[in-house]
């Protein structure tokens, strides 16, 4: 299994501290609003990746943090004018129903930032006592950038450029570096607040994630994934204050980010007020896997240009993929084909395990799935269900969630193609229609009546 490292600039062959065993941690929200589809590629394609690390025989523990405590949440619950901890609560929920519908239930623990105070208060002591970390009164506590010779060593620079999150660029006339960054911020009136040795406050963003990894993997682990905004300032300085904290390098082994989901030529995000919801996309009629399909139409660490017009040609795919799929329930036969199926299957797990190109993986299903009507070829609905099986341990596009149809409807097909056979038209017909009217379309074909799910 091999992934493009961002710490390397390399795609490497992954090799995790202990074998097979692999450590990987992914960025999550700030629950203060609904996420949109920029999350869901990330997201998605995350899930994947954990995916296609288990399928290669990989035994992986995925955690994900969510942030529940920061500014963004304490200023939404100001202008709605109810608790910081309602905003949160409902907005963390919302985020685990747009996950279970676009399918990434990869995700083996979930940590809040406020359930872990007590770790990011020792980690931030810790940072206090070897002199990386001061005080400013009033303000809040600081790392000194200064202090550690190896920052900016994953992004391969030290300032800001267009597309970072700039957004939580800690910002204080008294650091003593400007990008210099806060570790813990001392309360102000109104807002929550936490007791600590070294002054009241509550946690500055990057120092919940080492704080929460630590507890859960200790101080080095295998894999850090998330969006590519994130490299510069955030993962910059995760690495630089756990490195610090624990004096062991690296961090963490391999840094793999997706790509932008972009519309209308700018990333699309809350600050920039040009996003779409997940849940918008959903409450417009299309389904959960036709987003999944779209976002691994492209490489993870390529932009995708959003349009209705591609999600529109997505979800078209996806049907087709499914009524593809709907075969393996159907007993044809066909040695030849199974054959060929097997082909296809390695070169598609070839395309998976090689820094997960799933666009040529997609490409081979969909060679897989013209062959039939291209060549004639009779499916072998047993060949059909073991490369479902495979691809959607892969994929997870729930191809396998289709059930096969009733043993009342499949006596109709039966008698349509007799009365196909009779030249009875009228009768074919009218049992179409029926079947129809039962949500399942029937295509002849040479080998006999195929149906799919309309």
């Amino acid at each position: 299994m091999k992934l493009y490292n961002t710490l390397t600039r390399q795609v490497e062959e992954i090799e995790s501290v202990e074998d097979k065993k692999i450590k990987m941690f992914v960025c999550g929200p700030t629950v203060y609003d609904l996420s949109h589809i920029g999350h869901a590629k990330t997201y998605i394609q995350m899930d994947v990746l954990s995916r296609t690390l288990r399928a290669q025989n990989f035994d992986v523990f995925y955690l994900q943090n969510i942030t529940d405590i920061d500014d963004k949440i304490i200023l939404r619950a100001k202008d709605k004018n109810v608790s910081w901890k309602d905003i949160n609560s409902k907005f963390e929920d919302e985020y685990y129903k747009d996950m279970k519908a676009l399918n990434n239930t990869s995700v083996d623990r979930y940590e809040k930032a406020t359930e872990n105070i007590d770790n990011i208060k020792r980690q931030v002591q810790v940072l206090l006592d070897k002199n990386f970390a001061y005080k400013i009164e009033n303000d809040g506590i600081y790392f000194e950038i200064a202090k550690f010779k190896d920052y900016g060593k994953l992004s391969k620079r030290t300032e800001l450029v267009e597309n970072d999150a700039q957004s939580r660029i800690d910002q204080s006339d008294k650091k003593r570096g400007w990008n210099d960054f806060c570790l813990w911020k001392f309360s102000k009136p109104g807002e929550p607040v936490w007791e600590a040795d070294f002054g009241k406050g509550r946690p500055g963003w990057h120092i919940e994630d080492t704080a929460i990894s630590e507890k859960v993997f200790g101080p080095q682990y295998d894999i850090h994934g998330g969006a590519v905004d994130l490299i510069f300032p955030h993962h910059e300085a995760e690495i630089t204050q756990m490195e610090a904290a624990s004096g062991k390098s690296p961090f963490v082994r391999y840094w793999v980010h997706s790509g932008f989901l972009n519309i209308d030529g700018q990333r699309m995000g809350k600050s920039k007020g040009n996003f779409v919801t997940i849940r918008e996309v959903l409450k417009k009629g299309y389904e959960p896997m036709s987003v999944r399909l779209l976002m691994l139409q492209s490489h993870y660490r390529s932009s995708l240009d959003f349009s209705w017009d591609i999600l529109d040609a997505a979800q078209n795919s996806y049907r087709k993929i499914v009524s593809w799929a709907d075969l393996r329930h159907q007993g044809f036969s066909s040695k030849d084909l199974s054959n060929d199926y097997q082909t296809y299957i390695e070169a598609f797990e070839k395309s998976m395990s090689s820094d997960l190109k799933t666009p040529e993986a997609l490409a081979i299903l969909n060679k897989m799935i013209k062959k039939i009507d291209e060549e004639n070829a009779q499916p072998d609905s047993s060949a059909i269900g073991k490369a479902v099986e495979l691809l959607d341990s892969y994929l997870g596009l729930r191809l396998l969630d289709s059930s096969d149809i009733s043993s009342e409807q499949k006596t109709i097909i039966k008698k349509r193609e007799e009365a196909r056979k009779a030249k009875n038209w009228a009768e074919s017909d009218r049992l179409r229609e029926e079947l129809t009217r039962e949500g399942i379309a029937v295509r002849d074909t040479d080998y006999g009546s195929a149906w799919s799910r309309i």
